[in-house]
């Protein structure tokens, strides 16, 4: 009887040198674009900068980004996917909980606009309505409201099943948009915000929400 052979194993091949070129030309276009944003805003980013500091033609930046908002975008869709996975990674380590889950995951957002650099420099510049990188940011849907929507509404159905999927849509709305407020105009009593924020949910989804003291956290 022949005995038979196990699969063959595709082999990983490595990318082509232009190819891996490119996304690392990629990475470090963004890279300093990030934290040119960081330190004045994204009015005074320049392509002639990011060429500079990247080490990279001008040519070869508007090639793979189009143009100047091509960039932002990027850099947008680049910090939305970072803060994102965080923000998943707190929600999922608290699902027994969902009270406590989003007082935690309105904490971080919250946390991410006072610590990371790049977001506090929009931040700071759109309290003033000056900086151009803001229009990716609220006034279109993607990627944050949408990405950040669509994460918490799925997070939402498998921690609330037996919520009608109305008021989970309904909540995960409201948790978004009350916390980019805040993000945007904080309040005098920021320490409070979380709280306040999974309260206003919990009661859209007929959910308890219980204070610390009675959760044992």
């Amino acid at each position: 009887m022949r005995r038979k052979t196990a699969p063959a194993v595709p082999e990983h091949r490595p990318d082509p040198p232009r190819v891996a070129w490119r996304r690392q030309m990629r990475e470090r276009v963004l890279a300093e674009a990030r934290a040119l944003a960081a330190e004045g805003g994204w009015d005074r980013v320049r392509v002639a900068d990011l060429a500079l500091r990247a080490e990279v033609s001008r040519p070869s930046i508007y090639k793979e980004f189009g143009d100047r908002a091509g960039i932002g975008q990027a850099l947008v869709l680049r910090e939305t996917e970072a803060f994102l996975l965080g923000l998943a990674a707190v929600l999922h380590a608290r699902r027994d909980d969902v009270g406590a889950a989003l007082e935690a995951g309105v904490a971080h957002a919250l946390a991410e606009a006072g610590d990371n650099p790049f977001v506090g420099a929009v931040l700071t510049a759109a309290r003033g309505g000056t900086d151009a990188l803001l229009p990716f940011l609220t006034s279109r849907p993607e990627p944050v409201f949408s990405n950040a929507w669509r994460l918490l509404a799925d997070w939402l159905g498998e921690v609330a099943p037996g919520t009608p999927a109305d008021r989970r849509l309904e909540a995960a709305d409201l948790a978004v948009r009350l916390t980019l407020s805040h993000m945007l105009l904080p309040s005098p009593r920021t320490a409070e915000t979380p709280a306040r924020v999974s309260r206003a949910v919990c009661a859209v989804l007929g959910l308890p929400h219980l204070p610390p003291a009675a959760t044992g956290t």
